[in-house]
């Protein structure tokens, strides 16, 4: 069975991780942890994609309007894929999480587990443009930090 067919029966997230970048990367079974923490309900396959800053920035300008590079994009999938069993794509760059763990003095670890949590909730409709979903989704961050061992990202 595949591993789309497997998550699309049930129990399972499926993180294919795909590296374009490699410095400071988690290992998949932590980055498939990180994402089951913030999916609890949901079952399917999931692509965590590295990328350096040039892809970044090529995408966030396409998708998003902004031509910069960024720590994380999100991807829903449409309602075919949905059905499916796929979940969505996240687009993480290693470059700009690595910068940002420096700045923000957290460890390399602790910053990927909250881009890759973060990332799944926007694929939730978990989202942070105006004040009040903001705080609802640094809350719902925080919790499911917290209960991977990591402290609050926002302190």
């Amino acid at each position: 069975m595949s591993a789309k067919k497997a998550a699309a029966a049930g129990g399972e997230i499926v993180v294919q991780r795909q590296l374009a970048s490699a410095r400071g990367v988690p290992s998949a079974p932590s980055l498939r942890a990180f994402a089951r923490a913030a999916l609890p309900k949901r079952f399917g396959e999931l692509t965590i994609r590295i990328v350096d800053e040039d892809e970044s920035r090529a995408l966030n300008r396409d998708y998003r309007g902004k031509d910069k590079p960024t720590n994380v994009l999100s991807f829903d999938g449409d309602a075919a894929m949905s059905a499916q069993g796929v979940l969505g794509d996240l687009v993480i760059c290693a470059p700009v999480v690595a910068r940002e763990a420096v700045e923000q003095n957290k460890t390399l670890r602790e910053h990927w587990a909250h881009m890759v949590v973060h990332g799944c909730l926007h694929l939730q409709g978990y989202d942070h443009e105006i004040e009040p979903d903001a705080r609802r989704m640094e809350a719902r961050e925080i919790r499911i930090l917290k209960s991977l061992g990591f402290p609050d990202p926002y302190q």
